[in-house]
């Protein structure tokens, strides 16, 4: 007997957002302070290396609501953080893996 994985298909999230291009110096709590503008910001995280500890320049924004977090994709797409032009789009949840025998 073996295992099939299946993947469920990924699906964009509807409060959390996904932001690339960001300044090397930004941290998460910087993170939030600029996303709370928009709306209650859940958590921000900008994702470090493991090893160095330095900024990947990306990072996450969870809102706790949908309407905020597409207010914050529609107006900060394109928006200039400490000079860097940021990317911004919802972020795809990972797919999850279910087991079937």
């Amino acid at each position: 007997m073996f295992i099939i994985k299946l993947l469920i298909m990924t699906q964009k999230s509807e409060k959390k957002v996904f932001v690339a291009n960001l300044p090397w110096s930004l941290r998460g709590k910087d993170l939030k302070e600029i996303f709370e503008e928009y709306g209650e910001v859940v958590y921000a995280k900008v994702i470090l290396d493991r090893d160095t500890r330095k900024s990947k320049g990306f990072g996450f924004v969870e809102f706790a609501d949908s309407e905020a977090a597409k207010k914050a994709v529609e107006e900060m797409q394109g928006a200039e953080i400490n000079g860097r032009e940021v990317k911004i789009d919802f972020a795809v949840e990972k797919p999850q893996e279910q087991a079937a025998a």
